[in-house]
């Protein structure tokens, strides 16, 4: 990975962290000071996004270090299925907190359910997501089982020379 991607991406990465944070600290400020007029719920609507804000970060800092293991070649190891695992948690809570948005939404839409039933799925695809990075997972165990077996062949071959 080239010294101007792995910029890039914690550029951007940098960004977006500040912005939920900057994002995070308004609707705290909302939660204390804009009362609900009753025609949403907002004050549910807006923990909620908070907590899904959390996770979005969580997801942030998780890849920032697998880049930073990335860049010293030290990815392929076991640290790095904390950062995965951390990754793939946050994408499931990410996907319980939408179906929850749902769930807040779905008395608001009685003459319309079919608003409810695509949010439902929008939530089955943000879980299909963190299959797809548990898949990931499963190859980087793959590739590290084998980087384990390619060091201990090596230094079998050490000996032998």
């Amino acid at each position: 990975m080239g010294k101007l991607t792995v910029g890039a991406l914690r550029a951007v990465l940098v960004v977006v962290l500040v912005g939920t944070v900057l994002v995070q600290v308004g609707m705290v400020w909302a939660l204390a000071t804009d009362p609900e007029d009753g025609s949403l719920p907002l004050t549910p609507l807006r923990v909620i996004t908070m907590l899904g804000m959390v996770s979005a970060q969580v997801v942030m800092v998780c890849v920032w270090r697998l880049v930073t293991m990335v860049r010293r070649g030290t990815v392929f190891s076991h640290a790095a299925f904390r950062y995965v695992d951390g990754v793939i948690g946050a994408i499931v809570s990410a996907a319980l907190l939408w179906f929850a948005v749902a769930i807040v939404n779905a008395p608001g839409q009685r003459e319309d359910p079919g608003v409810t039933v695509i949010m439902g799925g929008i939530g089955v695809a943000i879980l299909g997501v963190a299959l797809i990075v548990l898949v990931l997972r499963m190859l980087l165990a793959q590739a590290v089982a084998r980087d384990v077996e390619a060091a201990r062949m090596q230094a079998e071959l050490d000996e032998v020379i």
